[in-house]
């Protein structure tokens, strides 16, 4: 099953429900060949990714690509560390507000832009408590509980 590059949108889903999402940045990363051919195929995920900071550079860890199908012996590590690629301004506004304000650096949404370049949605992200994921559970709820009632 192949899919058009730009038809490619993976999204974190546990992030909105685990954290809220509050400043949100688009970042290149640094991939090798096979992973970029695997992530065309749509074959990523960021379930258990998270963003950190280290010295000066910004690198995202735990993102699974899985190995690239056609690959060789040369294919690469599923779970490696990737280098996100930013300007050091944004690097820089990103490492201040996490090490004075406590937030997080949460991976949303992996793409592939126009030009054919992976790019990650990451977002400083403040992690809910308990009962603000009920209470989206509820919202939730409540609104697809409309929804049913609007059809019939």
């Amino acid at each position: 099953m192949t899919h058009k590059a730009q038809d490619i949108r993976i999204k974190n889903k546990r992030a909105t429900f685990e954290y809220e999402l509050l400043e949100r940045v688009v970042a290149g990363i640094q991939l090798l060949g096979t992973e970029i051919k695997s992530i065309r195929m749509g074959k990523a995920g960021l379930t258990e990714a998270y963003c950190h900071i280290y010295n000066h550079e910004v690198f995202i860890k735990n993102m699974n690509i899985t190995e690239y199908i056609y690959g060789t012996c040369n294919n690469h590590d599923a779970r490696r560390e990737r280098k996100l690629l930013l300007t050091s301004r944004e690097i820089f506004k990103l490492e201040r507000k996490v090490k004075e304000t406590g937030l997080t650096i949460v991976p949303v949404c992996l793409f592939i832009n126009e030009r054919g370049l992976a790019k990650l949605e990451i977002s400083l992200a403040r992690g809910k408590k308990t009962y603000d994921k009920r209470e989206d559970l509820k919202k939730k709820d409540a609104r697809r509980e409309i929804d049913r009632s609007m059809k019939h």
